[in-house]
């Protein structure tokens, strides 16, 4: 392992952040690198980069992306009106999977949304992955919420 760092995605990481949401036996089924949504996922990284209140992460590794996650910071009036961050899409790439990367990434996204004032950070996993949850777990994360998705 080289020198980790952490930085806004760019438009020339795309290819490598899908290429990781698709490396798993979910991401798998719902991710599609063809020529024509292809296109799709640039405007997708377009809208999100245009949002202040998304960021979308990559960690690299001697400048090789190696991780990422999508931030959503949602300002709301319950609890007292608080900020919260929402960790989505996290996926470290499968050959630096098991080095400690995925708690360094999560420590980095917990430190940026203190740093942005949120005053929870709040994350959805699905049902089947329990590594996924034993990792959240250790992390000090509870979970304390049924999540409820509709696909359209």
């Amino acid at each position: 392992m080289g020198e980790i760092a952490f930085r806004r995605a760019a438009e020339e990481d795309v290819a490598a952040i899908v290429a990781m949401l698709a490396d798993d036996p979910l991401g798998a089924t719902r991710e599609d690198l063809s020529t024509p949504v292809a296109a799709a996922y640039i405007e997708a990284f377009r809208a999100i980069a245009a949002d202040p209140n998304q960021y979308l992460a990559v960690m690299t590794d001697d400048g090789t992306v190696v991780g990422t996650l999508q931030l959503t910071f949602i300002p709301g009036l319950s609890r007292k009106g608080a900020l919260r961050g929402q960790i989505e899409a996290v996926r470290v790439a499968a050959g630096s999977r098991g080095g400690g990367l995925g708690q360094r990434l999560f420590e980095w996204a917990i430190a940026e949304c203190r740093r942005r004032g949120c005053r929870t950070v709040q994350l959805t996993t699905d049902r089947s992955r329990a590594d996924a949850h034993r990792f959240y777990d250790r992390l000090g994360f509870t979970a304390s919420h049924i999540g409820y998705k509709l696909a359209l």
